[in-house]
This record gives C-alpha cells, structure tokens and sequence, in this order.
C-alpha cells in the first residue's frame, strides 16, 4: 500500500496542481470546501485503503488541522460523508480520471507492479433503450486502485479499446495482465515495443493454435511448480501451477517467453 504521507501534494508533479483545472460542478453560493481538496482527500483516502464514500469520510474525520491544511481545507474540520457524495458524484469522472491516474501511476513508478485490465459493465447504467454502459479499466494488483478507465462504445469491443487505456500510463518495467479477450497478437506487440512493458495472457479458444502448442506439452504429467491452497467462505480451494520455457524459440505469438498451465479444484465444505 502505498505511504500517503510521502504523498507529493505541492509543486508542479503535486496532486493539488494537478486538481487545480478541475471544474466545480456546484454554484459558488454555500460552498465550504473547495473541490480540490475535497477530490484530494478523496484520493489520500483511497491511496491508504477505502473503497466507498463513507470509508472516504470516516479516514478523513480524525485528521489534524495541519494534515487538513495540506489538501487544501480552510476549515477546520473535514467535509462530511454527504458532502464527498454529492461532489464525487457530480464529477465529471472521465475528464478526472486520465490525468488523476498518470499521477498515481507515478507514486511510486509502476516498474516491477502488476496492473490488470479489466472491463466491466455499469449495472443500472442503462435507459431501458440503451445498452448498460461498458468500461475497460487498468488497475494495480497490489492496492486495487484503479489508473485508468476507457469507455467501450456500443459498436466496438474492448480490444481496440487497450491501447486508448493504456496510451497515457507510464509501464515500463511493469506487468499487464489481462484476460483471453485480450490475447491478440497486435496487442502484444503494443505492450512490448511500445509501452516496454511485459505482459500474462490467458489462452482460450480465440488463439486455437498456441492453446493447442502448449497443451500439447503435456505439462500436467510433470510435477508442478507451486501448488497453493485456500480456506475460506465454506470450501477449500486448490491451484496448481505448471511453466515451461520448451516453447520460447518455437511459438510464433509475439514476445512469448514461458507458457504456464493453471488449474484450480474446488471442494465446498459440508
């Protein structure tokens, strides 16, 4: 998790410039905090671990006057779980979030961290005429925060929509992961040539040839690498994992250096 008192709030590269060009979507008439420090609070809070606004507020109640003073507060209390809702709602979240995530990504750099894309569809988004809204989105493995987030329009996927996601993120030295969607031989390359970044594919169906080259290894007749093993919420759960190097010089799938074989058993509990 990341350290949010060694946090760059001032200066040019501070989150408090950064949020500077952010729009107030309220009336200037009763305003008691301003939205920049209401967005970087809002940001230290998820940077130590809350995931919803009413952790948001609970993280920012007992701070100091002085901790206070340096996100911006004038006042000499923090707003209130009310107040974070109803700003970070009437955000414009889109036009926040590349920049708000460029910045993250940068605390520290992402060299040697795991960032999943992930695409998720809004539940309620929908109109009842159109379709739920769609969204791709990067995420660090390690603290679930998320770096950035890129509609997919109704007559695409999310495949042409990685590189417009990850375009802005600095990745070099980082590790992508991303699901079978997403084992596309353009995006590979992407990854690597440009962005120097590495990356973990799932193999399905959609790349029937590789899916077949590393079955055809037969890895399950070896002893595996790691075997690891869960209990909790009513069942037990069993992964085992296999890698191989064998296929490095054979595959013809862009930057492929190791293939890996994963299965996972599940057994509830009585």
């Amino acid at each position: 998790m990341l350290d949010v008192n060694r946090v760059p709030l001032e200066g040019a590269s501070g989150l408090l410039d950064l949020l500077r060009t952010v729009t107030d979507p309220r009336q200037p008439r009763g305003v008691r905090h301003a939205v920049v420090s209401i967005v970087a609070l809002a940001t230290c809070a998820g940077l130590a671990g809350a995931r919803s606004v009413e952790a948001i507020a609970q993280w920012a109640a007992p701070l100091s006057r002085d901790a206070l003073r340096r996100v911006g507060c004038r006042r000499r209390t923090p707003p209130s779980e009310p107040t974070f809702r109803r700003v970070l709602q009437r955000l414009d979240g889109v036009a926040l979030d590349r920049p708000l995530g460029q910045w993250l990504a940068r605390q520290p750099p992402l060299a040697g961290q795991g960032i999943a894309v992930d695409g998720q569809t809004i539940r309620g988004g929908h109109d009842g005429e159109r379709k739920a809204p769609h969204r791709l989105s990067a995420v660090l493995h390690q603290d679930g925060l998320g770096l950035a987030q890129q509609p997919v329009g109704e007559k695409t996927n999310e495949i042409p929509t990685i590189q417009p996601l990850l375009d802005g993120l600095p990745l070099a030295g980082a590790v992508v992961t991303a699901d079978a969607l997403h084992t596309q031989v353009e995006t590979a390359r992407y990854l690597v040539d440009e962005k120097q970044a590495d990356y973990v594919f799932t193999v399905k169906d959609n790349q029937p040839t590789l899916k077949q080259d590393i079955a055809d290894l037969g890895l399950e007749a070896f002893p595996p690498q790691h075997t690891d093993t869960d209990k909790g919420h009513g069942r037990i759960e069993t992964r085992t994992i296999w890698t191989s190097t064998e296929l490095t010089d054979y595959l013809t799938f862009p930057y492929a250096a190791q293939v890996f074989r994963l299965e996972r058993h599940t057994t509830d509990l009585a």
